[in-house]
């Protein structure tokens, strides 16, 4: 069959060309009993893949079964694809078959499969693998000829990377992908949309069609559509049923159509396992050093400032002697609080000239030569620490801003047993 044919059959609309790829895929992988994982944001019409591949296929007169995975409860889920024997849960009077069982040499329709449990995930797994799976509450190893077509809306790498998907799974899954694009992307198709679902409404209530002008029409493209598909119908049945005007102009569909709020600020959390955020992920801590060592440049050239202007009282130091003036920063220690007496030499220096021509600016960032090495700050922050609480772990991970754990793991990291 033809992809314009397919769209008919299936009452699919617009024409789109990526939409037209995700139904030529479709068609040419129907006849196999490849695995597809079907992807695409929420209301796009990915229920539409799986009947299509279902229908064209060898498999059409067997059993069709669509699983919302993310509507079962994670207690009962096993259960339900794979069945239980008698007793084995509280409940269970009967035993019942699951639907792997009931749609032997049919197709199943995993809907939103990345709500699964990790364990029922490990179930599904070996079914892909071998067609083999075992009841809840049974030993005995059953065997099923099932083809498995899966949807999702969340993006699988995250989902993977996060720990809440299986790799392995995800690749068996994904022997065939489709994805189907946003409403958003079909600019084009937006208008026949609203037009299609106008005059069904117009069946479904008894009333004349809804109309849009040329304003309305150009509002109804530019909007992002985050419901895709399914709010756009929506939309559309709530003009019909509320608007007593027929023809609908600019200003009564704006009312209609949701404000996006939309945020381009990264918001960055981190807490312990106890639910708090006082606990600092790597990134933080090596921030937390990053702000403490310039601090500690901005106290130091306070008091090499200080120490220059004791020397000389007009505030200038003339540049007879540079070498004079670089010893007077390497004596001024970063560690020295800059709220205390300033160092002052009650001896002049006679290396070098003191004269009203030329005047030195001190420049942190030019003359102090300290150590960037994050890895190095960090290491001599753990040890002063550990030393000012007598290697006392708790004490110490406080003082750093860091949880007891992470401070544990430095000290083996850097290796300071």
């Amino acid at each position: 069959m033809t992809v314009q044919q397919i769209k008919q059959r299936f009452g699919i609309i617009g024409n789109s060309p990526m939409l037209n790829r995700a139904i030529d895929v479709a068609i040419q992988v129907a006849p196999t009993d490849i695995s597809v994982l079907i992807t695409g944001e929420s209301g796009t019409g990915k229920e539409n893949m799986p009947q299509i591949i279902h229908n064209l296929s060898k498999r059409k007169h067997g059993q069709y079964i669509a699983v919302n995975c993310g509507a079962i409860p994670e207690g009962t889920i096993d259960s339900e694809l794979f069945g239980h024997e008698k007793g084995a849960f509280t409940g269970a009077h009967d035993a019942r078959k699951g639907y792997f069982e009931v749609a032997n040499g049919g197709t199943i329709f995993l809907d939103e499969v990345a709500e699964l449990p990790l364990l029922t995930q490990v179930r599904l797994l070996r079914v892909l693998e071998s067609g083999e799976f075992i009841k809840v509450g049974s030993s005995k190893v059953l065997k099923t000829d099932v083809r498995i077509i899966a949807a999702t809306n969340v993006e699988m790498s995250k989902a993977i990377s996060s720990g809440k998907f299986r790799e392995d799974l995800f690749y068996r899954l994904n022997s065939v992908p489709i994805s189907l694009p946003p409403l958003r992307d079909r600019k084009d198709d937006i208008g026949l949309l609203f037009r299609k679902f106008a005059v069904d409404f117009a069946e479904k209530y008894h009333m004349p069609a809804v109309r849009l002008d040329d304003e309305a029409e150009a509002l109804l493209e530019k909007y992002a559509w985050p419901g895709n598909i399914r709010q756009l119908k929506n939309i559309s049945e709530q003009l019909s049923v509320i608007e007593e005007e027929r023809n609908i102009n600019a200003d009564i569909l704006r009312r209609y159509l949701p404000e996006i709020a939309r945020s381009n600020l990264p918001a960055v959390t981190s807490k312990n396992s106890s639910g708090s955020s006082n606990d600092f992920t790597e990134r933080e801590i090596l921030y937390k050093f990053l702000f403490e060592m310039r601090q500690d440049i901005s106290d130091l050239k306070t008091i090499v400032l200080e120490l220059l202007q004791n020397r000389n009282p007009s505030g200038a130091v003339r540049t007879g002697n540079p070498a004079a003036v670089k010893r007077l920063y390497e004596d001024a220690s970063p560690e020295t609080d800059s709220h205390s007496a300033p160092y002052a030499s009650s001896e002049p220096a006679a290396d070098y000239d003191i004269s009203r021509e030329e005047e030195v600016h001190i420049d942190a960032h030019e003359e102090v030569e300290e150590s960037l090495s994050l890895e190095q700050t960090e290491r001599d922050l753990i040890v002063k620490a550990l030393k000012k609480y007598n290697s006392r772990r708790k004490p110490a991970a406080k003082e750093l801003g860091i949880s007891e754990r992470t401070l544990y793991r430095k000290i083996k990291e850097y290796n300071l047993q």
